[in-house]
């Protein structure tokens, strides 16, 4: 039996409109800036960032001098990725669309990328074939993904644990960060793969706080505290990723600074 795709895309479609993630996504636009100079963004190349969100790869990929398109799924993501870009003079086409079904012709980039977005797509093995199917004869597509074992993977298979779960054919989004995994979404197209682990840092009042400030942003918490809220679970929940937090705390001081662990994966089309 396959996973309903649809019905995933459209929780998600109002799982990332809800809250503040705009905000939130300002904390990794350095992993952004890593695509970029990955790909070698630059004028005379056509670059396609997938599941955009607010711009963070499009923006700076533009003014780069690339001529860049940037997709995504949910419409509230796309307004403001176009107001960012505007503010900083840069020239995008943003437009809605679904990372499994790209509205493009076969061969019609250089580069491809995507932050954290494509990840999510439910069937990765699709939208994989998608990402390749879009690129030119010599392409570079650079996407980041959270590993599984570093402290984002870690939250959300803590989130997980209290949700009801997913059809077995379902595969974590956090699947993308490992290497093996990667390498049979694109063994079916023959590109030389590489790839780095890096470490994007997040800091907040205290580790509380930080739980605290992603309930009121982060779409996957706030859903889950309206789910779990009612049974009287969400509390237990929160107190669990305090104390994942709290460990995983590089200060001393009461404050919070922890370093999430993310993979970057570059491949390179066949000539």
């Amino acid at each position: 039996m396959s996973i309903d795709a649809g019905a995933i895309k459209q929780g998600q479609k109002m799982m990332w409109s809800i809250g503040d993630y705009p905000d939130l996504a300002r904390n990794i636009e350095g992993v952004a800036e890593v695509l970029v100079e990955r790909v070698g963004a630059a004028p005379g190349q056509d670059l396609l960032d997938v599941a955009t969100g607010t711009g963070n790869v499009a923006i700076p990929a533009a003014l780069a001098g690339a001529s860049v398109t940037g997709l995504d799924l949910t419409p509230e993501l796309l307004e403001v990725a176009r107001r960012r870009a505007s503010d900083a003079g840069a020239d995008v086409n943003f437009i809605e669309g679904d990372a499994e079904e790209l509205p493009f012709e076969d061969h019609s980039f250089d580069r491809v990328t995507s932050c954290f977005g494509v990840i999510f797509a439910p069937r990765q093995a699709h939208a994989a074939s998608e990402l390749t199917r879009v690129a030119r004869p010599d392409a570079t597509i650079a996407l980041a993904a959270w590993t599984p074992e570093g402290l984002n993977g870690r939250m959300f298979a803590t989130m997980g644990s209290y949700m009801p779960p997913p059809p077995p054919e379902f595969q974590s989004p956090v699947r993308w960060g490992e290497e093996d995994h990667v390498r049979s979404l694109f063994s079916h197209c023959g590109a030389e793969l590489n790839f780095e682990r890096r470490m994007v840092t997040f800091t907040h009042d205290s580790p509380e706080s930080w739980v605290e400030y992603n309930e009121r942003v982060l779409g996957p918490a706030i859903m889950a505290k309206a789910a779990l809220e009612p049974q009287g679970r969400w509390e237990d929940l929160k107190a669990e990723l305090t104390a994942m937090y709290t460990d995983s705390n590089e200060n001393d001081d009461g404050t919070f600074s922890a370093s999430a662990e993310y993979l970057v994966t570059v491949a390179r089309m066949p000539a």
